[in-house]
């Protein structure tokens, strides 16, 4: 169970951890390891016995290593793991053996294998609201707060850990309702301002310090004595039209009846090599390097995403078994890594995620298997991971074909809660390097256990060889997974207009007018 402070407790704390920060022995504590990323590479290199790792492709065509885009040499190894056959080849027939037996095997391997393990000795996080402000977005009452999640770090106080989320609810339905968490950069929209009166206050008293600072400020304020430092913002446009497809996904949720929870995944873990003994992994890790199956910036993420939702459901007002996860391309992987290991989240919008995310990693077009363990986004993954870009090793040399497990089975870890893959098209930035047809397969090749669990796929066969990706705009939207491929760039925002009423009808949700 997760604490929660008020903001009276935060400035008492406040004043504490600086007192205590600056009383740290740290000789006390292992020494904190600083790495650059290629340096942490190689360590884990050393640990798995790898020589030598092959390259990632080029993203430029022109370039003589550039990636490949011909289908007829994207499947090295066509035939998929079967997501229903357990690993002693026995046929999962029934929603039991699916929970009880061929689920846990796959989560076993992600771990192991992709992701890494969420330790069993992550410390605590505490909840603390250091902001609640009554906004107008758009025409929309809301109650914005800005909150952080503060990471126990009393066994290793050399690393902080701050979790950084804003929560913003509507105020003119009745809730509770649904949220959408979505991966980003949280900011509340429309922090509420000062009153005429107010203002004026703040004004004399600006004017008083500027004054009082540099008396020749005097001189300056006489000569423009109607003239006022600090003004209002343009406020809410009351007589703005509605929010439609064009809006932006907040507004366009809120007007729906739904909350919105932004969460800083930097404010988790680094997106980088070299922050690895650092943030989350490198505070449970005590500011040591990892080892092979410790977990990735991906598993990080998705385990910040979880404490998020731990506070949610101390939120009255919030719906916490209709909460969603949502992210773009590095956080489209993280939106999948949430769902699949969280099963309390009730439904996920999976933006452009490429590889780590839907698109298959037995697929060579485009970005490979070798982008990611070759480059400097290998910290996304566990150690493990790197082992099949090995081109030199201990154990030969491995490929994305040796991996036990796909994209697919990921995708499978959501069932049979709402999923919803998104992408856009090339011409607009959605590169072909993201092989949008690799994550169709996958999504196909995942349907099994959706309707296996008693719920709707797309609608199509479940044979991922054949089945032709739609054309654009055409969405396979009908079952609890669900596929749309917008015009659009690399964002999800054009499918938000499509993925808001497919949810409600998924949960079962009708807004409520107060």
């Amino acid at each position: 169970m997760q604490k929660y402070l008020t903001l009276g407790m935060l400035m008492s704390l406040s004043y504490w951890g600086v007192a205590q920060q600056a009383a740290i022995d740290s000789s006390k504590y292992p020494r904190l390891k600083t790495f650059t990323a290629a340096q942490d590479q190689a360590e884990m290199m050393q640990q798995l016995g790898i020589k030598k790792l092959r390259p990632g492709p080029s993203g430029n065509e022109a370039d003589p290593n550039h990636a490949n885009y011909d289908e007829a040499q994207a499947n090295p190894c066509p035939q998929l793991p079967d997501v229903l056959t357990t690993r002693n080849g026995k046929k999962v027939t029934t929603p039991d053996q699916w929970w009880n037996q061929r689920r846990p095997e796959l989560i076993e391997d992600f771990e192991k294998e992709m992701y890494g393990r969420q330790p069993k000795n992550v410390p605590k996080v505490t909840w603390i609201t250091k902001v609640t402000d009554n906004e107008v977005v758009g025409r929309i009452p809301v109650i914005a707060k800005q909150l952080i999640g503060r990471v126990d770090n009393s066994a290793y106080p050399l690393i902080n850990v701050n979790i950084n989320i804003v929560l913003v609810l509507p105020q003119n339905v009745k809730g509770p309702v649904p949220v959408m968490m979505m991966l980003g950069f949280p900011a509340l929209p429309a922090p509420a301002q000062p009153s005429p009166a107010d203002l004026e206050k703040l004004n004399v008293a600006f004017k008083e310090m500027m004054i009082k600072s540099n008396p020749d400020m005097k001189a300056i304020f006489d000569r423009y004595p109607a003239y006022a430092p600090l003004t209002r913002l343009p406020g809410p446009n009351f007589f703005a039209p509605p929010p439609n497809g064009d809006s932006p996904p907040t507004e366009q949720l809120l007007a729906a009846g739904w909350g919105y929870c932004t969460i800083e995944p930097g404010s988790i873990q680094a997106d980088n090599g070299a922050g690895l003994t650092r943030g989350i992994i490198g505070l449970v890790n005590k500011g040591q390097p990892r080892k092979p199956d410790d977990w990735g910036a991906l598993r990080a993420w998705a385990w910040g995403a979880s404490r998020a939702l731990d506070y949610l459901e101390t939120e009255p007002q919030v719906n916490a078994k209709q909460v969603g996860i949502e992210g773009v391309s590095r956080y489209g992987k993280a939106a999948l890594v949430t769902m699949a290991f969280d099963q309390r989240f009730g439904l996920v919008l999976i933006g452009s995620s490429g590889k780590g995310g839907t698109t298959l990693q037995r697929r060579v077009f485009g970005e490979a298997v070798e982008s990611l363990t070759g480059s400097g986004e290998y910290h996304w993954m566990a150690g493990n991971y790197l082992k099949y870009g090995a081109e030199e090793s201990s154990f030969g040399r491995k490929t994305g074909c040796d991996l036990p497990v796909d994209s697919h089975e990921l995708i499978a870890l959501c069932a049979p809660r709402p999923t919803f893959v998104s992408y856009g098209i090339p011409e607009k930035g959605d590169a072909k390097w993201l092989d949008q047809t690799g994550s169709y397969k996958a999504t196909i090749a995942a349907g099994p256990v959706f309707k296996l669990l008693g719920v709707r796929d797309l609608g199509v066969s479940n044979d991922y060889n054949t089945e032709q990706m739609p054309a654009v705009l055409i969405g396979l939207m009908d079952g609890q997974l669900a596929w749309r491929q917008h015009n659009g760039g690399h964002t999800d925002a054009p499918n938000f207009q499509y993925v808001i009423p497919w949810a409600n009808k998924m949960l079962k949700y009708e807004r409520t007018n107060k």
